[in-house]
């Protein structure tokens, strides 16, 4: 999939629709290759992004890497109808020890995308929940309540509430029961493919097993064309 070069009002809203507390990827080559996620803690369009450093009771194992004016590649997703990786290179301009340890990076110039699914996805808010799957039946006592978020013919986004941000879903077989517009319940095997907590709720990635007749029939009840 290549990469779309944008940079427009609209983009920098995109960009900056992702909140204090969300997750970003750092990458810096020199002088060695180093990848590591920070916390986005707020910005200035045109001006700044502030980061939380990452390991900020280590900072002495970090001065090498994170130093004024060496180049950083920032990373991060958005969710949505296609799913979008965002990425741009910038600086450092600052790394601040008090009153908290913080990186400021220069605005972007510009902003490179693409989408990471092949198959639109459709926004949606059913109540649903996932179990563990094992041997072909339902795993008891593993069962997580939410709401679906987003769905395809190939997937679809899982979304529920929690207060621990360590909380995370491994990847594993698993049945996704989804409720209807008929209030009737649709048991779907699955697969999670990824997991991320973010402001007090966790995104679970699912991928729907191919060719299930249930997918076909809940997209016609949702007016889904496929």
């Amino acid at each position: 999939m290549e990469w779309n070069r944008i940079l427009t009002p609209q983009d920098e809203q995109i960009f900056f629709s992702l909140m204090p507390g969300s997750m970003v990827d750092l990458q810096i080559d020199f002088p060695v290759k180093f990848r590591t996620k920070a916390t986005l803690v707020g910005f200035e369009i045109g001006k700044y992004i502030i980061l939380k450093h990452p390991a900020p009771l280590q900072m002495n194992n970090y001065k090498d890497v994170f130093v004024d004016g060496n180049g950083v590649v920032v990373r991060y997703l958005l969710e949505g109808q296609q799913g979008e990786c965002f990425a741009f290179k910038t600086t450092i301009r600052n790394v601040t020890k008090f009153p908290e340890k913080f990186i400021f990076l220069t605005y972007p110039k510009e902003i490179e995308n693409r989408q990471l699914r092949t198959h639109q996805r459709f926004v949606t808010h059913l109540p649903s929940s996932i179990q563990a799957r094992e041997d072909g039946k339902a795993k008891q006592g593993t069962e997580l309540k939410g709401i679906i978020s987003d769905i395809s013919s190939k997937g679809c986004g899982f979304l529920f509430k929690t207060d621990n941000e360590n909380l995370k879903v491994n990847e594993k077989d698993i049945f996704v029961n989804i409720r209807n517009p008929n209030d009737e319940t649709t048991t779907i095997p699955a697969k999670v493919c990824n997991s991320r907590f973010e402001n007090g709720k966790v995104n679970v990635g699912i991928k729907f097993e191919d060719n299930d007749p249930q997918i076909k029939k809940l997209l016609n009840q949702l007016f889904i064309d496929l």
